[in-house]
């Protein structure tokens, strides 16, 4: 019997029960819309990107509110799926996205505690127990590992699975993990991975012949394996601060606001003016062509007259200086030098900025900044690697970044240099393997590295106003006569590390010094040009980038800071 009292309580369930039907019925007409099935469709057969979120959009335009809600519900849970299948296709195909090492190592604990993730690299050692694995992962991303941790109780496929893991893993060979990030109980890591899966990729054939077992091995050796030794911590370290040191150039020149020029690497003007390149031709040297002695034998080459692989990009800079103002060239090199010291290499890389309306002094405050910004960019980002080559090739690596980074560099004039020279020789010239020196002798390594490191309390050091005879066509004469406007950057370890000048900008002073170093100036007539047409004082400098990344790393062989290294009788890989 419905009473007055229970009259408001009678309506108001069934209202609630009105709302609630037409709710249900409302949902099921979403369930049944063509958009929803779209969805569901895109969510079961794994399809994603901007066709799924045009049809969440779509369908949140279309349904009332509650319904928006379990959409936007759905779509939550969908850009999960998407990720887990992401993470899950990357770790069963090989490829697509992986967490790096690096990004583990470097980031906040809180951040990667509890995430799941893939991470692909190679082992660096493995430790098998009877139900667990203990695996250092490394991809070149950083200096250190990341430990992966696999157990037989967790391991997806059981003891068969932890098994064939353990019969197949092997120091060299590359593997993808799949599992979560946890706080490690082990010294000297705070992260680790405890593993869900772990599937090796590549195995290593032969395993007792593998060239990289766990031990130290010499850098000669590692030479004659150079496809292999970036597999190192040595040649990985040098890897990562070359890498480094060259983005810190690049950022350097793009805040002077330089261009990034790239100059030829064929050419048909020396440079130097040394006369030590390589001839590029595709004449048959086993069967050169016959033609009348009178004539031009290299007409029937390829670019009918003599060719050589560049020594310097510096002559095209020069053109474009002279034309968009300040630029810079960052590339390969070649000198035909039969010399087998560390320092040199017939192929290496080199950093030429040329900068107009500019004079000596402008252009060695230029390279002063240059060098410090690389040595900052390798200090800001590769510290692990610095620690290991302090440890093992420099111990004063840390004093010399802090000298690079903190003070200015020293400057002294050539005839001063000399002058320091002949007193210290003079205290013994027995501890000298070139004890003559005098004004226009071409200084020898340990002249410049005793200027450095001895008289200037290791910090690099600008030696300039070179005498003529001894510097390059294109350097400008001085008021003296006998000087050029000319410099060299000495650094300890190392000695000259770039060398640079004022050009010679006037026409006919420059055409004089062309006839005296027996260049033929028709050879030169675009570079000529630049000093017929709108003329002006401008300056220049070429750093060995293989130097400086010997300077920044402590090595001491520039064959060993180059991934494939040129020399007298080595072209290999």
């Amino acid at each position: 019997m419905v009473t007055a009292r229970t009259t408001p309580v009678v309506f108001g369930v069934l209202v609630a029960t009105l709302a609630m039907a037409a709710f249900f019925s409302s949902y099921g007409k979403f369930l049944r819309s063509s958009s929803i099935r779209s969805l569901s469709r895109v969510h079961r057969c794994g399809l994603h990107g901007e066709k799924m979120r045009h049809l969440a959009d779509l369908t949140a335009k279309r349904q009332p509110r509650a319904v928006r809600r379990i959409g936007m519900a759905t779509q939550a849970s969908l850009d999960v799926a998407k990720e887990d299948n992401k993470m899950l296709n990357s770790f069963h195909t090989d490829g697509g996205p992986r967490t790096k090492v690096v990004e583990v190592l470097e980031g906040k604990e809180e951040d990667w505690v509890g995430k799941q993730v893939v991470v692909k690299g190679w082992i660096r050692t493995i430790r098998a127990q009877k139900k667990l694995a203990f695996l250092e992962i490394n991809d070149g991303s950083s200096f250190q590992g990341l430990q992966a941790v696999a157990s037989l109780d967790t391991l997806d496929g059981g003891e068969e699975r932890f098994n064939k893991l353990i019969a197949d893993a092997s120091t060299g060979a590359s593997v993808a993990v799949l599992g979560t990030v946890v706080k490690s109980p082990a010294k000297g890591q705070s992260l680790e991975i405890q593993c869900q899966d772990v599937k090796v990729i590549g195995i290593v054939n032969d395993n007792e012949k593998y060239p990289l077992q766990k031990k130290r091995h010499s850098l000669e050796f590692l030479r004659s394996i150079a496809h292999l030794r970036a597999r190192t911590n040595t040649f990985a370290a040098v890897a990562r601060v070359r890498s480094s040191a060259a983005q810190g150039i690049h950022r350097y020149f793009d805040e002077l606001k330089f261009k990034h020029l790239h100059s030829p690497i064929i050419t048909a003007s020396d440079c130097e003016g040394a006369g030590e390149m390589f001839r590029v031709s595709t004449m048959d040297l086993a069967d050169p062509p016959k033609s009348d002695p009178k004539e031009d034998p290299y007409k029937v080459d390829f670019f009918e007259k003599p060719a050589f692989l560049t020594v310097s990009g510096q002559l095209s800079a020069e053109t474009y200086a002279c034309a968009v103002g300040d630029v810079y060239t960052f590339g390969p090199t070649f000198r035909a030098e039969n010399s087998q010291t560390s320092r040199h290499l017939a192929e290496f890389w080199m950093i030429e900025p040329e900068m107009a309306f500019a004079d000596i002094y402008d252009a060695m405050s230029n390279c002063e900044g240059m060098v410090r910004a690389a040595a900052e960019r390798v200090r800001d980002t590769c510290g692990d690697d610095l620690q290991f080559f302090g440890k093992f090739y420099e111990k004063t690596l840390k004093d010399r970044y802090e000298l690079i980074t903190s003070k200015p560099f020293k400057r002294i004039e050539y005839t001063e240099a000399v002058k320091l020279l002949k007193e210290e020789i003079a205290k013994d010239p027995s501890k000298w393997e070139y004890p003559e020196v005098e004004f226009g002798t071409d200084l020898a390594t340990e002249h410049e590295r005793w200027i450095c490191e001895k008289w200037a309390d290791g910090a690099a050091t600008f030696v300039y106003n070179y005498p003529r005879d001894i510097k390059a066509f294109y350097m400008r004469d001085n008021d003296d006569g006998k000087t050029v406007a000319a410099f060299d950057l000495l650094v300890p370890g190392v000695g000259e590390l770039a060398g640079g000048s004022q050009r010679e900008e006037r026409m006919d002073v420059l055409s004089k010094k062309l006839k005296e170093f027996d260049l033929i100036e028709d050879d030169y007539w675009w570079y000529m040009d630049l000093r017929k047409y709108g003329s002006v004082p401008h300056a220049g400098y070429g750093v060995g980038f293989e130097r400086l990344v010997c300077y920044l790393t402590g090595m001491a062989n520039v064959r060993d800071v180059i991934p494939f290294p040129r020399y007298p009788g080595n072209a290999e890989f």
